[in-house]
């Protein structure tokens, strides 16, 4: 029944074109309910019936939970508490940037309401006024094991999304005229989003099922299939073709294609500028360049020196507090449609704790730019629970996610031009004390290439190895008298990783890291492909933290 309304009665949208930009938008919060969603589609005639049978077969598009691999998909749920965020930054985005009349859609289930990051996305519904979006709740009472903590006490339900300032209505979820009704209110509800808190019975008008235990995820007995199609059957009222209502086409067009800084770096040789501070110019200046260039952070703005792209672009700045978990997904919901460039700061160590979110994101694949700030143990006098430490191991393992670790402003800048015009998730890794700059404006960076300082010095001695501030260092290093042997020369390591193991097996020396855990550096197995390539015995040395803080 909510599907119905839904898609037939309350959205609007072209259903040959599920990708439209001024098309009504659906997140499927609980996303193992994607048959329902599929179904929907189908009716809707964007998908053939047939197809339907293919659920979650291996060569099926149609997997067990939605992804966007299907055009009517436009993040990836599942692993649940996610989908509300999302749906924020797409709701965001239509009201403050696009400004137009499509609204958005999100169906939770009960059992995901337990999540936290389901009430930061409420708290942040409210705090912008989203009244062009609608969360509905779907309450049948019942978890994956057991009954959720509040089963059918709807007044409690209502009471919490009124205290996070929803609007909120409690109607019978198999109700048709009450679901609508509720929609139609919701539509005419200015300067608050809209809760729709639908009691539902899981498996209703299924003999020995509904309201039950133990049903989920699992098929029907096939002995008993044909009477339950024949109950479910029987109380449908018309056969009709049901057609949905057109969009009302008011969105802007965009480019967000091949954006460049309008303005190469501003710095000079031996200047001592912090990477923090360069990613804030950058963003600035490319802010500049595109009018979707979109800044968001958690509350660490005067940290992460996002604040400096606030204070040119205002109204591209999206403030999320300390709700790290909310933000990744409300900016996954910004990049959604290629509707703007996101990008999203925090200290980097912060981070870890939305891991699930940006995997998610990976999965979603979208074009979403992260960038950590303070990392490493430069800023040991803070204590351990600041040092971002894990966040290069953490990010590797994000599929298709290129990780930038500048040595300098220069390079910060260029990471961050680089990294808005590079598909799928980047993460940009800054540091908060001063480093010299040890490039020229002019010179020119390129995902997966590694720059090298000294390279006629060195061959045949030391090479000294550091993505990001300890490059400076190192390049100091380089020059100390040579009491000890051969000359050295020092390498910022590139985004992606062959081109330092080219350089390795060249120089035919020692590589040295650090200001991160061990867990972080190259995995064994890369060792050991280094060390079997090399053409003679080469002594390499990885230095970094070990197992204690």
């Amino acid at each position: 029944e909510i599907a119905a309304v839904l898609f037939f009665q309350a959205m609007r949208y072209r259903a040959s074109q599920p990708a439209h930009p001024s098309n009504d938008r659906f997140v499927l919060s609980k996303g193992h309910a994607a048959p329902l969603l599929y179904a929907a589609w189908a009716e809707a005639g964007f998908l053939k019936e047939p197809e339907l049978l293919n659920l979650r077969k291996i060569d099926s598009d149609l997997e067990g939970h939605p992804t966007p691999r299907l055009p009517f998909v436009d993040v990836a749920t599942g692993s649940l508490g996610q989908g509300l965020g999302a749906a924020c930054g797409m709701a965001y985005v239509g009201k403050y940037f696009d400004k137009a009349s499509y609204r958005v859609f999100c169906l939770l289930g009960d059992g995901e309401v337990s999540e936290g990051s389901v009430w930061e996305a409420l708290a942040f519904g409210s705090h912008y006024q989203l009244d062009n979006l609608v969360a509905i709740v779907d309450v049948n009472r019942l978890g994956q094991s057991e009954a959720t903590p509040l089963c059918h006490d709807m007044e409690v339900y209502r009471r919490r999304c009124e205290a996070f300032g929803w609007n909120t209505y409690v109607v019978d979820g198999h109700a048709v005229e009450e679901l609508d009704e509720a929609l139609r209110q919701a539509a005419q509800v200015k300067g608050k989003p809209t809760a729709i808190v639908a009691k539902t019975y899981k498996g209703r008008g299924i003999p020995g099922v509904e309201d039950a235990e133990n049903w989920h995820g699992k098929p029907m007995p096939k002995d008993k299939v044909e009477s339950i199609i024949g109950a479910i059957q029987s109380r449908i009222q018309t056969h009709q073709v049901l057609v949905p209502q057109a969009p009302i086409e008011d969105v802007p067009q965009i480019s967000i294609a091949g954006i460049c800084m309008p303005s190469p770096p501003e710095y000079t040789i031996g200047d001592k500028v912090a990477t923090r501070k360069a990613y804030g110019v950058a963003l600035a200046k490319l802010g500049a360049a595109n009018e979707r260039v979109v800044a968001l952070d958690g509350d660490t703005k005067n940290s992460t020196f996002s604040e400096l792209f606030k204070q040119v672009h205002p109204e591209r700045y999206i403030e999320c507090y300390i709700a790290e978990q909310n933000m990744v997904s409300v900016a996954l919901g910004c990049a959604a449609r290629d509707r703007a460039v996101v990008f999203a700061s925090t200290f980097a160590a912060f981070f870890t704790r939305a891991f699930d979110h940006i995997r998610m994101g990976a999965i979603s694949r979208t074009n979403l730019n992260l960038c950590g700030s303070h990392c490493g143990v430069s800023i040991g006098e803070d204590g351990p629970s600041q040092m971002a430490l894990e966040d290069i191991a953490m990010f590797r393992t994000i599929p298709g996610c290129t990780v930038f670790y500048p040595s300098d402003a220069v390079s910060t800048e260029r990471a961050v031009c680089l990294a808005a015009n590079t598909k799928g998730i980047c993460f940009i890794r800054t540091s908060r004390p001063e480093t010299p700059v040890i490039y020229p404006p002019e010179e020119k960076f390129e995902i997966g290439q590694a720059k090298v300082r000294g390279w006629e010095e060195c061959v045949g001695g030391e090479l000294l190895g550091d993505p990001g501030s300890m490059a400076a260092s190192l390049s100091q290093a380089c020059w100390i008298p040579e009491q000890k042997g051969a000359p050295a020369c020092s390498q910022a390591a590139p985004a992606r990783g062959g081109s330092v193991k080219w350089l390795i097996f060249k120089g035919g020396g020692e590589c040295a890291r650090g200001w991160w855990h061990l867990a972080g550096l190259w995995s064994p197995g890369e060792s050991s492909q280094a060390g079997q390539r090399c053409p003679a015995p080469v002594p390499a040395g990885v230095l970094g933290l070990g197992q204690r803080l």
